[in-house]
């Protein structure tokens, strides 16, 4: 255990609240479970808006609304080919926050 007494001189971390108050909006963004499962897909490789609403269980509208927040906050990039709409994973510390939902919630020790 680590003891963090005020008499310690431990250096107190720096924070940006701006950036923390970014961070906490595009957590909210990813706290729901469509969007987590089009993230897990995602870090796999790269679909369209149909064949991800397909696996979510959802319209292609909610898809696309659920994609367009995650790409706001610069998550994923589209691609077009044709007449179809490609998505994949644009921000690589994504994986790593799938590695910790995944290992906590979704293992089978869990």
């Amino acid at each position: 255990m680590v003891n963090h007494s005020s008499t310690e001189a431990t250096a107190k971390p720096e924070g940006d609240p701006q950036a923390f108050a970014q961070a906490a909006e595009c957590l909210k963004i990813l706290a729901h479970p469509v969007r987590l499962r089009m993230v897990q897909m995602l870090l796999h490789g790269r679909y369209t808006v149909g064949e991800l609403a397909e696996d979510s269980g959802v319209p292609d509208n909610v898809a696309s609304e659920h994609l367009r927040l995650m790409q706001r906050c610069g998550f994923f990039d589209s691609q077009r080919e044709g007449r179809k709409v490609y998505y994949e994973v644009a921000e690589p510390h994504l994986q790593k926050i799938m590695d910790c939902i995944e290992s906590r919630f979704l293992s089978e020790s869990a």
